[in-house]
């Protein structure tokens, strides 16, 4: 009686995480908050959804695999957030205007723009 409630209830909550997901991610200024929201609740979304999968089969392998998932979301996707908006910050992709804070815009490992646009050449 418990499945039959928890499962849709997981299921929609998870929906609704990866929903506000792709919202954000069209609606946010720059490409540092529309990071933040394809990392975070798509991550969230996916824990709720797998949940519910494993759960609804109720086997070893299906507990196993969901866990797998899971532990494989939480561990790429915040290191693949990380890296592409350091990249995006080295290439010195315009922030919103309303950014109050940069950490890295003293960091003399990141806030090298102008050797990257200094060493492009222009091919006629």
């Amino acid at each position: 009686m418990i499945k039959m409630i928890l499962i849709p209830v997981l299921l929609l909550a998870g929906s609704l995480f990866s929903l506000l997901a792709a919202i954000g991610v069209i609606r946010f200024p720059d490409i540092y908050t529309r990071m933040h929201a394809a990392t975070k609740a798509p991550a969230f979304g996916i824990l709720l959804l797998q949940t519910a999968a494993a759960i609804h089969f109720s086997t070893l392998y299906a507990v196993a695999i969901s866990l797998m998932v899971i532990i494989f979301i939480f561990l790429t996707a915040p290191v693949a957030s990380h890296i592409i908006s350091r990249v995006a910050h080295l290439l010195g992709t315009p922030k919103w205007d309303k950014t109050v804070i940069d950490e890295l815009e003293n960091d003399p490992d990141v806030s090298i723009p102008e050797k990257i646009s200094g060493s492009r050449t222009k091919q006629s």
